[in-house]
This record gives C-alpha cells, structure tokens and sequence, in this order.
C-alpha cells in the first residue's frame, strides 16, 4: 500500500486546499497563505484563520515546460503569481491556453485534481485559478 497521501493528513490541510483559508496575524496586521503556526513576518503565534476572496488579478506567471514524471501529461504547467486582496497566492493557473495570459487580467479560484494515490485510492483537490470571463464567470 502506498502512503503518498493519507486520509487523516488531507483532512488536516482542507481549509487552505479548498476554501482558500489564511492566517492574520493579531500582532502585525499582515496575512499569509498557506496559514502556517507562526507568521512569517514578525514570529507571533497570535494568529487567526481569515477566508481569502475567490477572485483575484494575475500579477505575474511562468510556464513550465519541463515538469516533474508524475505531471507531465499536465506540461505545460502554468504557475501564476495572484493577488487576492491583502494576500498573494502562488498556484496553477488552468484552462487557458499560455499564449492567452496577461499579467493584470481577472482571474478566479476552481476546485481541481492535484495529486491522487491509485493503490490507497485517495484524491487529493486543491485550489487553482482559471481566466475570468466577462459577463458573470464561468472558464473555458
């Protein structure tokens, strides 16, 4: 049996991976994703879980052509930089063709498949961004 992934570890990790849950800091004011024990910034413990907007502008990117065995029937793979209000997150950037991004356009947070264990039978989601469509949402 594999142990790539586990049930009781992905259960842990939901709220950054689905929800797109952060941290405050109380003592500085500045947020950071993932939420880890202790803010990056100053080292207080004093922080509390804040909910990151889905919608967010696409600062900077970068395609990767050489990736990893397990991925690449994803390559490329596209890796944007987003802006989510007060935090930036750095994730996948999905149904779009790389020829197509701009830095400054809108960009929305989807569910998608990242990992998945075949022999344990786990799959594991997490956020990824896709283009914003004019006129109410949606992707390609």
């Amino acid at each position: 049996m594999s142990m790539d992934l586990s049930v009781p570890e992905t259960w842990r990790v939901r709220g950054p991976l689905y929800r797109l849950e952060a941290a405050r800091c109380r003592a500085c004011g500045r947020i950071h994703y993932p939420p880890l024990p202790a803010c990056p910034y100053c080292g207080s413990r004093d922080l509390e879980r804040v909910r990151l907007p889905e919608r967010g502008i696409l600062e900077s990117f970068t395609i990767l052509y050489s990736v990893p065995e397990g991925s690449r029937h994803k390559a490329p793979i596209v890796l944007g930089l987003v802006r989510l209000g007060a935090a930036r997150v750095v994730a996948e950037i999905t149904d779009v063709d790389p020829g197509d991004l701009k830095t400054g356009m809108e960009v929305e947070a989807v569910l998608r498949r990242i990992r998945s264990d075949r022999e344990a039978g786990i799959i594991r989601y997490g956020i990824a961004f896709r283009p914003l469509l004019r006129g109410g949402g949606g992707g390609r």
